[in-house]
């Protein structure tokens, strides 16, 4: 569950919160639901909000965010590489964009038609149109990230070793399961508050909406996260 609110009450033996502060985070990679209010452990992953975010903003950070940064560091992005982002619009794959550009790489997304000036504005030195243009036949690159995952991908994707360097590598999201970590939603806050890392949202539903969210989001063209907002009584 990925969350971005106020603090509502701690328990007693709780002393890196308190009631008022408002935070965001991310409760680990496993399917939730949809709720009002959570309560989670004083060991889940959540940080105080970036103070130039609104919750909105905040809450589009963690899922896209720490997944990119596992895979970041799995594939280890560094400077002067040139790295491939396959899925760049999403939201894996615009925190990714944006992260591999912050490590010093040079970054190529691929995205549709309507997402090219999207991934251009949030970083990539250049940007490949996969309906009209193949990926393949581009590069040498040194990393290829596929943020999409194998159920889209898997056709785009066969022939990717062509376009890596000698001693290239590439990764799906798919590959493996990552864990959330604490030091990772750090970073994303310190990078979001020295404007290095810009939540994309595509749109924002109210809580009651969640069917129409969710029936958008199964569509797969989503630009970035889609956000549920809630309304409190004294809101």
């Amino acid at each position: 569950m990925i969350v971005a609110g106020e603090v509502e009450s701690v328990g007693r033996d709780v002393t890196t919160f308190k009631p008022g502060d408002q935070v965001f985070g991310m409760d680990g990679f496993r399917a939730g639901t949809y709720a009002e209010r959570v309560c989670w452990p004083a060991s889940a992953d959540l940080a105080t909000k970036p103070a130039n975010l609104t919750f909105e903003e905040a809450a589009a950070l963690p899922y896209g965010g720490l997944l990119a940064s596992h895979f970041m560091r799995r594939l280890k992005v560094h400077s002067g590489q040139h790295v491939l982002i396959y899925g760049a619009s999403g939201a894996i794959g615009t925190a990714a964009v944006q992260l591999a550009r912050h490590l010093g790489a040079e970054v190529t997304g691929v995205c549709s038609t309507a997402n090219l000036d999207l991934v251009r504005s949030i970083g990539a030195a250049s940007v490949i149109d996969y309906t009209t243009e193949d990926f393949t036949k581009t590069g040498p690159y040194d990393v290829i990230f596929d943020a999409v995952g194998k159920g889209k991908s898997a056709t785009a994707m066969a022939a990717s070793r062509a376009a890596l360097g000698r001693d290239g590598v590439s990764m799906s999201v798919d590959d493996e399961l990552p864990r959330a970590r604490k030091a990772d939603l750090l970073t994303l806050k310190e990078l979001a508050e020295s404007g290095e890392l810009r939540p994309v949202i595509d749109r924002a539903y109210p809580l009651e909406k969640i069917a129409e969210a969710r029936r958008y989001v199964d569509l797969g063209h989503k630009k970035g996260n889609v956000i549920l907002t809630v309304t409190t009584p004294d809101s």
